[in-house]
């Protein structure tokens, strides 16, 4: 399952086209899979719900009482009596007050842990994402989904088992008193039931499908915001003078969230107004029925006024049930994008019987064995039938035309994806035997487009090898030779880089990527088209770190500059996905080939 382009069902006007597997995603959602968020926290739901129990038991002592003033009390001033009674009626307040402080607490923290658990496992199984879902899907979806679509179900999350259990256990204790008090008045109370559950699901019907669009929409609006907003995108849009187009997209995407938002506020709420009008009048009817002429006195004034008052709080429950039952049904939008996450398949994973490889001994002998790899949806391989054998500490280059497959080939050998035909070993071993932290330690990656965390200098560095010391920050900035230019800033290795590091140079933040991936020292080092970008100056002074970095390990250098890669021990012309030419620099020339047209 996909998550993002699925074939379209019906178009949105302005907005992003509402998948068929997302409707059908919506549809599937399991209320059983829902409950089992809960599971880990069953102890505490118990104690919960005793909590609940008891508070509601408690707290029905309080219209009994009220009779008793009434009709005791009161009547024959008996003070002692009355004393009793209010003391009774502050003591059932201030214990069903504690009850529902601690019952607050735990069924919070309940909540709150459920929906951490599901915030770090969508952000973890989309970090076991290959780089395909992320070529083919928003980042703003993406982090709508995380950020969105989990907060918008945090009340749901945090107090639905609660407030069920609450309102449950209350209106059930509320029938029983009721009954006790009288057992026909019950039934005139209980009447408006039947309808007030049918409208409240169709209500929650509506609601359901509203909120999907919205969070639709609010993942358009994330979109607009990262693409716009990101100092890309800024950049972009002033050089095009896209500005006002990408201000008026925006606004008619908060336009549309504005008048979903209307519609979720009123949703049902003409019926549900209806409901409570009728809610109301019961009284009215139970007061108007205890003076008619045929059932004048059969009741005391207290019984009645004790009546009224639970049955007033027996509607409060039941509507809450009612609201609750709409809230589930609503939020069952928002379940199904976060478990249409949950449920993706990762492509490129750990195997389940990982061969134990320890990097520092590993010596860095890669080999390519009739390798083929075809993008997901292409007719056509991308890399077909490639055989390379890459001795530990050599040097291989790959050369060719854009888009004949060198790329593809080292995202291959750092198992960005896996190969869809034979297979690539180092030392002998296949790549997808390995654990993929034993690979990342093994297999080092610089590429073209170097990309720095907003934050310190010393923290982008420290991402390759988080228990680094500052010693060796600095000596792998100085093998880069990038610590003069880091030691002349205001704020040194404690700088801010800005956004994608922007604040420095294309060579600048190569040079720091390159002292990123010395903290790590692979065995094998991938150099992705790492200086194509580079003026001739600025190329040679990376050129002078790479050098640095390549020193005693196994590097396949991409690179279009064949003058990068003359000293390699050994370069593999690549076209259309094949090796069509391999040896050194001097033996390809005289072959005068695909190689020597290229170096002309």
């Amino acid at each position: 399952m996909s998550g993002v382009t699925v074939a379209a069902d019906r178009p949105r006007r302005g907005g992003r086209t509402v998948t068929a597997a997302e409707k059908e995603q919506a549809r599937r959602v399991s209320l059983r899979r829902i409950g089992r968020l809960f599971a880990p926290y069953r102890t505490q739901l118990v104690i919960v719900t005793a909590i609940i129990v008891a508070s509601s038991v408690v707290g029905m002592a309080s219209p009994f009482l009220l009779r008793a003033v009434i009709d005791r009390a009161l009547p024959e001033r008996d003070v002692a009596l009355l004393v009793a009674l209010a003391a009774g009626m502050v003591a059932v307040a201030a214990l069903t007050s504690a009850f529902g402080v601690v019952q607050t607490w735990i069924s919070t923290k309940i909540g709150q842990q459920v929906m951490h658990r599901l915030r770090t496992d969508v952000f973890a199984h989309l970090q076991r994402q290959s780089i395909a879902f992320f070529t083919r899907t928003r980042t703003g979806e993406v982090q709508s989904r995380i950020t969105n679509d989990i907060g918008g179900m945090q009340s749901v999350v945090t107090s639905t088992a609660t407030s069920i259990a609450a309102n449950l256990t209350t209106a059930v204790a509320t029938i029983v008193a009721m009954a006790a008090l009288s057992w026909q008045l019950l039934l005139v109370s209980l009447v408006v039931m039947p309808p007030a559950i049918y409208l409240t699901r169709r209500v929650a019907r509506m609601r359901r499908a509203i909120t999907a669009e919205q969070q639709r929409e609010l993942a358009d609006l994330n979109v607009t915001v990262e693409e716009g907003l990101s100092i890309s995108g800024v950049q972009l849009t002033k050089t095009m003078g896209s500005g006002p187009a990408l201000v008026a997209r925006f606004t008619e995407s908060s336009a549309r969230l504005t008048d979903l938002e209307l519609r979720s506020q009123l949703a049902g709420r003409w019926r549900m107004a209806s409901m409570s009008v009728i809610f109301a009048a019961i009284p009215a009817v139970i007061y108007v029925g205890a003076g008619l002429p045929v059932t004048a006195g059969t009741m005391t004034i207290g019984t009645l006024i004790a009546f009224t008052t639970l049955q007033g709080s027996l509607f409060r429950p039941l509507t809450g049930l009612l609201n609750v039952g709409v809230s589930i049904v609503s939020s069952l939008a928002l379940f199904a994008r976060i478990f249409e996450y949950l449920d993706l398949t990762v492509e490129v994973d750990d195997p389940a019987e990982p061969v134990d490889v320890d990097p520092a001994q590993v010596a860095g002998h890669v080999r390519f064995s009739d390798v083929t790899y075809a993008y997901p949806g292409s007719d056509s391989a991308a890399v077909a039938g490639v055989t390379l054998d890459v001795p530990a500490g050599s040097t291989l280059a790959l050369v060719g035309e854009t888009g004949s497959g060198k790329s593809t080939l080292a995202g291959l050998v750092a198992r960005l994806q896996d190969p869809t035909g034979g297979r690539i070993t180092i030392d002998g071993i296949d790549l997808r035997d390995m654990r993929l932290a034993d690979l990342a330690r093994i297999v080092g990656m610089v590429s073209q487009e170097t990309y720095l965390l907003h934050t310190t200098v010393r923290e982008n560095l420290r991402h390759a090898k988080p228990d680094a010391t500052d010693a060796e920050i600095e000596a792998a900035a100085r093998a880069a030779q990038v610590h003069d230019l880091i030691a002349g800033l205001p704020d040194g290795y404690d700088t801010v880089v800005g956004s994608r590091g922007h604040r420095f140079s294309g060579g600048e933040k190569q040079r720091i990527a390159i002292a990123r991936t010395l903290l790590r020292d692979p065995r094998v080092l991938v150099l992705d088209e790492a200086t194509s970008a580079l003026d001739t100056e600025t190329e040679r002074a990376v050129q002078q770190a790479f050098d640095t970095l390549s020193r005693g390990r196994t590097t396949i250098t991409i690179a279009h500059r064949l003058s990068t890669v003359r000293g390699a021990d050994r370069i593999a012309v690549v076209d259309q996905g094949r090796i069509v030419e391999s040896g050194t620099h001097d033996e390809l020339v005289a072959r005068n080939g695909r190689y020597a047209a290229l170096a002309t």
